[in-house]
């Protein structure tokens, strides 16, 4: 049988026909619809939390938290590749700001990172935060230099100033 526009269907068992909620007793989802008698879950607007095991203790408080997490501490650097690098035209250094007036770079990091991707027979003058070593090996190749950036160094917080303690013979005597 040759396919033709009139006689596509859907793959068989593709698509179910939708469960009709309330529709009689003989229906098998009539009455309460599937949701049980009474309690949250009967009501409207129930939406039960990720994790909620029915007040039983849940199981990411069960199980042992150890050891430190420095996720909240990692520079983020925003990845650009060589093959982007080479759809623009430069004039200059090319560097983090040069890269977000051509909307390479958007939103905050901590630098910027060229990555090896594509091709580059641009002579460019780059100054960013890392480079990986098959771009700076492409970048070099094609008559171009990379200036590695010092990132910024986290500022130190400003020392709390302790109070004297009180001599003897002082404070609240009663």
């Amino acid at each position: 049988m040759t396919l033709r526009l009139h006689t596509t269907q859907p793959r068989p068992g593709s698509r179910r026909r939708k469960k009709r909620l309330g529709s009689g007793e003989s229906s098998g989802l009539g009455k309460t619809s599937g949701r049980g008698h009474t309690g949250a879950g009967a009501r409207a607007g129930f939406s039960m939390r990720p994790g909620f095991e029915g007040g039983q203790m849940p199981l990411f408080r069960r199980l042992p938290k150890r050891g430190f997490n420095n996720a909240a501490f990692t520079k983020r650097y925003c990845p650009v590749n060589v093959g982007d690098l080479e759809k623009k035209t430069w004039d200059g250094v090319v560097d983090e700001k040069a890269l977000r007036q051509a909307g390479l770079v958007g939103g905050r990091w901590a630098g910027v990172k060229i990555l090896g991707t594509g091709e580059l027979k641009q002579k460019l003058e780059l100054e960013v935060h890392q480079v990986s070593a098959s771009a700076k090996e492409k970048i070099e190749k094609a008559g171009g230099s990379v200036k590695i950036l010092a990132a910024a160094a986290p500022e130190a917080a400003p020392a709390k100033a302790k109070k004297p303690a009180p001599k003897a013979g002082e404070g609240d005597a009663s």
